[in-house]
């Protein structure tokens, strides 16, 4: 069986680190937003070519704190993709905000930035994108259209780590960028985790403050905040994974290419362009045929994801929330998505495996 990821191969490679860094924490002592968050921010501003990072529970709330501190009115609206996983979705309600749905390119996934114009309005304060899939968003026309109506930009930046638009690594295009280290991302920590960066001292001091009650100093509360604070151990995990994710990604790129020049043509791979540097947290093809597909797969021995067989606008929390459409070609990547095995404990036998037996299909 190929299963479509296994974490404990994943991370096998790095557990003499992890056993080290776990014990150096353990033996300091000190738990919370110690030496390694520090050392971790630090590490990530740097890699990512920002100036700061402030690292937080979960890359939901990178991009909830990302919102808040932003401090736009309440009910401002928020323009992000329809087809996005519902935590960018979830980000923009929880900050008090309305999230405005705009269709995806239906060759890359990512908003279409011919049709986020049509949707701006005076209550218009920002567009959130998503580099979904680890595909980052064609960014020179967002970036025109943030700039003629003066709004703020958000990059979701939850899949994409190290991915790249024209040689700039994504998270440093927005006022701020949210990550999540939840464990199955290229840079994932054993637990969940997650990230803003920016370029902005103003902003990375407001989230700093609000991922810890409100408070820069101890006891005393400047903000209404919370606690979202990315832990010591985790921390020190992902300095140790810091160190290995252009190796992850080159590893995850050479199997990508297997499937881009190995799977038959009605099988429907993703772009590819000079452009886009893709990191492929997640390898999708499309087929109208998709659960048959996923069946004969699993009877072959190989596993699959869906990412995501239900979109946003369609999920029972989102009633009242989100409008019904149309968006038919949100629904059209919906209905014929399928998620190939592509991680970091893959070979290239496997997936060499996985393309012949697809091409049976």
């Amino acid at each position: 069986m190929i299963e479509y990821e296994n974490l404990a191969l994943v991370n096998k490679p790095f557990f003499e680190d992890f056993e080290r860094s776990f014990r150096s924490t353990l033996e300091r002592g000190w738990f919370i937003l110690g030496e390694n968050v520090s050392r971790f921010e630090r590490e990530f501003a740097d890699y990512c070519g920002v100036r700061h990072c402030v690292g937080v529970a979960s890359g939901l709330d990178a991009l909830v704190l990302s919102l808040r501190a932003l401090e736009l009115l309440p009910a401002s609206e928020v323009i992000v993709p329809a087809n996005t996983y519902i935590a960018s979705i979830l980000a923009i309600v929880l900050a008090d905000l309305k999230p405005v749905l705009v269709e995806p390119d239906i060759k890359t996934y990512n908003i279409d930035p011919s049709r986020i114009e049509e949707q701006i309005t005076d209550r218009t304060k920002a567009i959130m994108v998503v580099h979904l899939y680890g595909k980052p968003c064609e960014m020179d026309p967002i970036i025109d259209v943030k700039r003629k109506f003066g709004l703020a930009l958000i990059e979701d930046c939850a899949q994409a780590h190290g991915a790249r638009y024209k040689g700039t690594r994504v998270g440093g295009f927005g006022e701020c960028s949210g990550f999540s280290f939840y464990p199955t991302k290229n840079l994932g920590a054993l637990g969940d985790g997650g990230a803003v960066v920016t370029d902005n001292p103003e902003i990375a001091g407001k989230i700093g403050q609000l991922r810890n009650y409100g408070s820069a100093k101890k006891y005393y509360n400047e903000r209404v905040g919370c606690n979202s604070r990315l832990d010591e151990l985790q921390a020190g995990f992902l300095s140790v994974k810091l160190r290995k994710l252009d190796s992850v990604n080159a590893h995850k790129r050479k199997l990508a290419q297997i499937y881009l020049e190995g799977l038959k043509g009605d099988f429907i791979r993703p772009a590819v362009h000079a452009d886009f540097f893709d990191t492929y947290h997640i390898f999708n093809i499309r087929h109208p045929q998709r659960d048959k597909l996923r069946e004969y797969l699993l009877s072959n021995g190989v596993k699959t994801e869906i990412h995501y067989p239900v979109p946003p606008y369609r999920q029972q929390a989102m009633r009242g929330i989100l409008t019904d459409g149309p968006y038919p070609i949100t629904e059209e990547i919906h209905n014929t998505t399928l998620s190939l095995p592509i991680s970091y404990g893959h070979t290239e036998a496997e997936i060499e495996g996985v393309v012949e037996i697809m091409n049976r299909f």
